[in-house]
């Protein structure tokens, strides 16, 4: 694959942080609401305990959870700033690390919808700008005086396609690269003003495209070409969605050296049983049984693939809704096959994937 000189010339002169750590873990966004109704965790011995806390005896050692701006509420969509501060003292209290995800919008942010927050300037753009800016800063600063600021944060939640619609939608004819580069670095600096004095938070930019080589190439290029400052580059990694698993290889590789950046798993997933709705694998069958065995390969495979990056820029998989288990009044996300629990709350052996490394 052949870069323009300016690029690697760019990515050369990049200094990005060493890993410290391995961050494995879930998504636990959802995880009060599924305990509100009924959904119960079993830790690997049996013993009823908190998902977060079964998590953390499993090995995994973060916990990811997302930010609406102003909520509504109804099923999975209440985790506004009370709900996410409560969910992150409970991570801390596990001794586990917290990734924020900012969504900067009222509900779910996706390649497919970035919708601007309802009570935030929707034609001024230069108003947007600063709005990301304070309410970035203004968020972190609360998370710290909480004492749960965290140690990962992504601004943006899957945003390959932009963010804030339509002031910096890159899914379109002409792509607004600046408008979304601004958003994104109004958001940037807010992380940067408020991390207190002695304590280091990465940066991630987060894409659906862990497969997408080309794809994922374009848009670090436009941004790091823009002076975008960020650490990691975060992928969802769904082998009927985003890509292959070769391509997720040779994804990984390109943005530890190419482009200088740690490397995180933001989110992933595979079922543990037939009957989901996935589609084919480039109409081939998928490398690993929906099985539980399979699930838990699934798994390993992924976090093999991570840290065996060079340079130690390989910094950890999180698996998306763990928690996912079938409770009454809920729709749960591919109807519970991708938990890492079934709905009688025991636990999935690709549980013990975590802390491998």
């Amino acid at each position: 694959m052949n870069f323009p000189i300016a690029t690697l010339l760019l990515a050369a002169s990049i200094l990005p942080l060493r890993a410290e750590a391995w961050f494995d873990g879930g998504d636990l966004s959802a995880i009060g609401t599924i305990e509100q109704r009924g959904g119960t965790f079993l830790s690997r011995n049996g013993a009823k305990v908190d998902a977060i806390q079964a998590l953390a005896e499993a090995g995994a050692n973060c916990v990811r959870l997302r930010l609406f701006v102003e909520p509504n509420g109804k099923d999975f969509t209440n985790n506004d700033l009370a709900y996410t501060l409560a969910l992150a003292k409970r991570a801390k209290a596990a001794h586990q690390s917290v990734l924020l995800d900012f969504h900067y919008s009222d509900t779910w942010a996706d390649p497919g919808k970035q919708g601007i927050p309802k009570s935030w300037p929707q034609t001024d753009f230069p108003a947007l700008v600063a709005k990301v800016e304070s309410y970035t800063y203004e968020t972190l600063r609360t998370f710290e005086k909480e004492g749960v600021f965290p140690e990962l944060v992504q601004i943006g939640n899957e945003i390959d396609n932009g963010l804030l619609w339509p002031q910096g939608r890159l899914w379109q004819e002409k792509p607004n690269w600046d408008h979304t580069f601004a958003l994104f670095n109004a958001a940037s600096h807010g992380v940067r003003r408020a991390t207190p004095d002695g304590k280091k938070v990465r940066i991630v930019l987060h894409t659906a495209t862990g497969g997408k080589v080309e794809k994922t190439a374009t848009f670090h290029r436009e941004m790091q070409q823009r002076g975008l400052d960020y650490d990691v580059a975060g992928l969802s990694f769904y082998p009927w969605w985003n890509g292959s698993f070769d391509g997720l290889k040779e994804n990984a590789h390109q943005l530890a050296t190419t482009f200088g950046k740690e490397v995180l798993v933001a989110e992933t997933g595979y079922p543990s049983s037939e009957g989901t709705p996935q589609q084919e694998y480039f109409g081939k069958s998928f490398p690993w049984p929906k099985t539980p065995s399979g699930q838990a390969d699934f798994l390993r495979d992924v976090c093999q693939v991570i840290h065996a990056l060079p340079n130690q820029r390989g910094i950890g998989v999180l698996w998306w809704h763990p928690d996912s288990i079938a409770v009454s009044g809920s729709k749960v996300w591919m109807a519970g096959t991708c938990a890492l629990w079934l709905s009688d709350g025991s636990a999935l052996p690709a549980i013990n994937a975590f802390g491998l490394y």
